[in-house]
């Protein structure tokens, strides 16, 4: 049976439908690149997952084969694209007040706090953190100019975009009291319905900006009076892991906490952190 369609568009098709090759030296090189650029390490058993993301890449570029696109990528080291294979090589899991235990212990540290409060989120996805952070501050604070503010960053662009529009899904808010969801976010009607957004007098309380944090200093407004670095760290190795935390040290303010993600422990990497609460971590006051 002969194809119907135009040769041009049966290439096309074909380069869809086909299984591109990734081999074993090309895996090697997405994990060597990734490692240099964002230090997300990338064990094996992620092959198939680098496969699916970047495959994506190539067939949006038109290309067939993944030497020919990390050729590209290498040519090329201020190119548009290598911000595009970092968003797709990142995992992004969050949900509201994920951790729940962590935010009490936000609330009653920034009641104890004199001053402006301020908290970064440094791996703040697609927003879930840094508005259930500010959800916090302003139940426990009051929303009054200057009392605190909340700066929030991701390496991923695209994540970050979605973070500043403050949408999301009804259900993705169960978490949230109804007198949390009914003060701090906006019902979608009509062809929105089911969706929500994040109330603009909440949002002007968070900043949003793209940081990577295997720069060698943040371009960030601190100190800090709390940092959360939540569920990132595991896909560092642990040199990069105590190069990030010590790269916290100056950031945050005597006796300022750093909030962990459920699978880290921070405990014997840097002294200037001790054991707070469940990971959660204190910078010692005569380490700031």
């Amino acid at each position: 049976m002969t194809s119907s369609l135009p040769p041009g568009q049966t290439s096309v098709l074909l380069q869809m439908t086909q299984r591109l090759a990734l081999s074993d030296a090309h895996f090697r090189r997405i994990c060597q690149l990734i490692y240099q650029r964002a230090g997300i390490v990338l064990a094996d058993h992620k092959r198939d997952m680098v496969y699916n993301r970047l495959v994506r890449r190539l067939r949006a570029l038109g290309l067939d084969d993944f030497g020919r696109y990390l050729s590209m990528l290498e040519a090329n080291q201020n190119s548009a694209e290598w911000q595009a294979f970092i968003n797709a090589l990142t995992t992004n899991l969050t949900a509201f007040f994920r951790e729940a235990h962590h935010f009490p212990i936000l609330a009653e540290h920034a009641r104890r706090r004199h001053g402006e409060y301020r908290v970064w989120s440094a791996a703040a996805s697609t927003g879930e953190e840094p508005y259930s952070i500010a959800i916090t501050l302003a139940d426990a604070l009051g929303m009054a100019p200057g009392r605190w503010k909340v700066f929030a960053s991701d390496i991923d662009t695209e994540v970050l975009e979605k973070a500043r529009s403050g949408i999301y899904r009804l259900s993705e808010l169960k978490t949230l009291s109804p007198q949390q969801l009914q003060r701090y976010f906006m019902r979608g009607t009509g062809p929105h319905e089911g969706l929500v957004r994040v109330r603009q007098e909440l949002a002007n309380y968070v900043e949003f900006s793209s940081v990577n944090l295997l720069e060698k200093q943040y371009n960030v407004p601190g100190p800090f009076d709390a940092i959360f670095c939540r569920n990132v760290m595991i896909y560092f190795d642990k040199t990069t892991q105590e190069d990030i935390l010590r790269r916290f040290v100056p950031l945050l303010k005597p006796d300022g906490l750093l909030f962990a993600g459920h699978s880290e422990n921070f405990s014997n990497l840097v002294r200037e952190f001790s054991l707070r609460g469940q990971t959660v971590y204190a910078l010692s006051k005569d380490k700031a």
